[in-house]
C-alpha cells in the first residue's frame, strides 16, 4: 500500500494547483498536422503555430512533430523524441523560444523584402530617415 500524504503535501499541491490554474488556458489535445502544431485549450479555443519557427522543431522530421505529449498539468508540451519542451502559456504570449531564439527569428524577419517594406522605407527617407536617438535618453 502507498504512503498516505500529509496534509501539508495535500494543501502545497494545492497551492501548486491554484498557481497553474491562474496562469492561463490549459492544453487538453495536441497534434502535428501540416506544419503546424496545433492546440485545443480547456477554455473552448485552439492555436495553431508554424513548428518551423519554434526553438527545437525547426529542423525536425515530421514523424518526431507528431509524437507531441501534453504535460499533466496542461501548460506544457513534450516532445519525447527530441527532448524538446514549450510552455503553453509562453505559447500563447508569443514566445517560441528562448530570447537568443526570438532574437534569430526577429533577425531572419527583418531581412525580409515586401514591396510594401520598400514603401515604408523609402516614405520614411523623405522625411529624414530614422530620428536620431537623444543622448540624454541613454
Amino acid at each position: 500500500m502507498a504512503d498516505a500524504i500529509t496534509q501539508d503535501e495535500f494543501d502545497a499541491a494545492n497551492r501548486r494547483a491554484l498557481v497553474a490554474a491562474a496562469q492561463g488556458p490549459r492544453a487538453i489535445s495536441a497534434r502535428y498536422s501540416r506544419g503546424r502544431v496545433v492546440l485545443d485549450l480547456d477554455n473552448g479555443c485552439s492555436f495553431a503555430f508554424p513548428a518551423a519557427r519554434a526553438e527545437g522543431l525547426a529542423d525536425a522530421r515530421a514523424a518526431d512533430l507528431a509524437s507531441v505529449e501534453i504535460t499533466p498539468s496542461g501548460l506544457g508540451l513534450h516532445w519525447p523524441r527530441l527532448d524538446v519542451d514549450l510552455s503553453v502559456p509562453a505559447l500563447l504570449r508569443g514566445m517560441l523560444g528562448s530570447r537568443q531564439w526570438m532574437a534569430k527569428i526577429g533577425q531572419v524577419g527583418g531581412r525580409s523584402k515586401s514591396d510594401a517594406k520598400a514603401a515604408a522605407a523609402r516614405a520614411n527617407g523623405r522625411k529624414g530617415g530614422r530620428p536620431r536617438k537623444r543622448e540624454d535618453a541613454a
